[in-house]
């Protein structure tokens, strides 16, 4: 299917369902469905569920981008961290954290007689993880999937939108920088957000700080690798303002769409 096909799908999706809430990251995705939702005329409700979980800059961008649109944008605050079953970090802790956020747009969406909408894609696999499941038992509804529009048809209809998210790298948020089976905790969660805000004002982007046995594992892209050793020094000093032990994982990230 042509891409201006998949366009006027989208666009004929909110004639039918005009009144949305989405569940609103700031990201490439949920920033377009934004864009195209209020271009084809529906009401809708994007909606920050606010955690441990997500950076400042993520805030900040769907802040930026609602604020650009000239949409009212909602922030709910949350804390997945006080629900056991989410903080001892087991195989299934997306399922219950996004069936805890989702609960609440729903009830949102259901307040304001509202489609509640996530920003899944064509491109994200189809299998059965945890999130999706949650997702699913929420009733939201993924309109870029159900379009067919890619990750990389999203960004180049993004860029054509001028959304300065076109070209934002994909990001997970901060739970998935601890090992499975390890439990989460504000300070780690935050030392890691401090460590990553940190390499980004160096000029590093698209990396991961992971933990790793109370070290701070670095993953960066192949093209990061060629840095001078002052520049390898000022990272390990950022880093190690909260970590002890800085450590480069010796196999580069692979970035994900």
């Amino acid at each position: 299917m042509e891409l201006q096909q998949k366009r006027a799908l989208l666009r004929q999706y909110f004639t039918e369902h005009n009144r949305v809430v989405l569940g609103f990251s700031g990201g490439v995705d949920s920033a377009f469905l934004l864009a195209a939702a209020k271009e084809a005329g529906a009401v809708i409700t994007p909606i920050f569920m606010k955690t441990p979980f997500q950076p400042a800059f993520e805030l900040e961008d769907a802040r930026r981008l609602a604020g650009e649109l000239g949409i009212q944008l909602e922030i709910i605050p949350a804390d997945p961290l006080t629900h056991p079953e989410i903080a001892c970090n087991d195989a299934r802790r997306c399922y219950w954290c996004k069936r805890l956020l989702f609960s609440v747009l729903r009830d949102r969406a259901q307040q304001l007689s509202a489609t509640l909408i996530d920003g899944t894609n064509a491109s994200d696999p189809e299998d059965d993880r945890p999130g999706m499941q949650a997702l699913r038992e929420m009733g939201a509804q993924s309109p870029l999937r159900l379009c067919g529009l890619t990750k990389q048809e999203i960004r180049q209809l993004s860029k054509e939108y001028q959304l300065f998210t076109w070209d934002k790298p994909s990001y997970a948020c901060l739970a998935t920088r601890v090992p499975t089976g390890t439990p989460l905790d504000p300070e780690t969660l935050q030392k890691v957000e401090g460590a990553e805000q940190a390499l980004s004002d160096l000029g590093f982007s698209d990396f991961r700080v992971r933990v790793f046995h109370g070290a701070a594992r670095l993953q960066l892209l192949p093209s990061q690798w060629q840095m001078s050793e002052d520049l390898r020094q000022k990272a390990a000093q950022a880093v190690g303002r909260y970590f002890d032990t800085v450590l480069l994982d010796m196999v580069p990230r692979t970035p994900r769409e």
